[in-house]
C-alpha cells in the first residue's frame, strides 16, 4: 500500500505537490470512490481516476549508475548543475535511491519503483554498502581496530561490518580503506574517519548489496535484470 498523491506522481501524470491539490480538489477517484484525504493509501490493483480519466501506471524501470565526481545525487537542481537523472537516457521519472555526496562516486541506483526504495533504505534492512575512501594519511593499527569495533557518531554508535587497508602510500602519507556499512546515515563514512582524526580525500561506493561496478565506467549504467531486482526485493523480508 502506497500514499495515493505517490502513486500518481510516480506514474508520471504530475508532480506530487500537485497530486496533493488534485485530490484535495476533489478531482481523483479510487475504485469509483471520491477521495479528498491526503495520506490515503491504495493497492497496486485500485482503479484511479484523475478528472475522468484513468491513471496509467508507468512500467518499472531500475538502473545502476556508475555515478562520477561533481554531480549532484538529486532528480534536479535550482544552480542548474548536472545531476544523476541527467546521465540516464529514460523518459520515466526515475528517482535516485539514497545519495552520494557531490564529489563522491560510484555506484548508484536509479529507479522509479517506489516500493523497493523504501525496502533499500529502510534502516531495520541491513543493505549492506562498502566505500574505498582514500586518507590524507596513513590509518594506524590502534585506530582501525577502534574503528572495527566501532565508534561514537553524533552520539550514536557506528560500528561497520568490515574494515581492511587496502594499501599504503608512505611516500604521500596517505591510504586506500575499504569498509562496510549497514546504517545510511548522511555523511555517515567521513564522519566516521574524521571521528577519529582522518580526513577523506577520495570516496567511491563499490558495491550495493550484491551488486558492483563491473563493467562499467565512470559516467556509464546499465539496467538491472529481473533476476537482481528480484534479489533486492528479498530484503523486504530481513529484519
Amino acid at each position: 500500500m502506497e500514499r495515493l498523491q505517490k502513486v500518481i506522481a510516480e506514474s508520471g501524470y504530475t508532480s506530487r505537490r500537485k497530486a496533493e491539490e488534485l485530490i484535495k480538489a476533489g478531482k481523483v477517484f479510487v475504485n469509483d470512490r471520491r477521495v479528498t484525504e491526503l495520506g490515503t493509501k491504495v493497492a497496486g490493483d485500485d482503479v484511479i481516476v484523475i478528472n475522468g480519466k484513468m491513471l496509467k501506471k508507468e512500467d518499472k524501470v531500475y538502473y545502476l549508475l556508475n555515478k562520477p565526481r561533481g554531480v549532484i545525487t538529486t532528480v534536479s537542481d535550482d544552480l542548474d548543475r548536472k545531476t544523476v537523472i541527467d546521465l540516464i537516457d529514460t523518459d520515466k521519472r526515475i528517482f535516485p535511491v539514497g545519495r552520494l555526496d557531490y564529489n563522491t562516486t560510484g555506484l548508484l541506483i536509479l529507479t522509479n519503483d517506489g516500493n523497493l526504495d523504501n525496502i533499500l533504505t529502510h534502516p531495520s534492512k541491513h543493505v549492506p554498502k562498502t566505500y574505498v575512501a582514500k586518507l590524507n594519511r596513513v590509518l594506524e593499527i590502534e585506530d582501525l581496530k577502534k574503528i572495527q569495533n566501532g565508534v561514537m557518531v553524533d552520539g550514536r554508535i557506528c560500528r561497520p561490518t568490515r574494515v581492511k587497508l587496502k594499501s599504503v602510500d608512505k611516500k604521500k602519507d596517505s591510504c586506500l580503506v575499504e569498509i562496510t556499512i549497514i546504517e545510511g546515515r548522511n555523511h555517515i563514512v567521513k564522519r566516521l574517519f574524521e571521528t577519529c582524526g582522518y580526513l577523506v580525500d577520495k570516496l567511491t561506493r563499490t558495491s550495493y548489496a550484491f551488486l558492483t561496478l563491473d563493467g562499467l565506467k565512470s559516467g556509464e549504467y546499465r539496467e538491472l535484470t529481473i533476476k537482481e531486482v528480484h534479489k533486492l526485493y528479498d530484503y523486504k523480508n530481513r529484519n
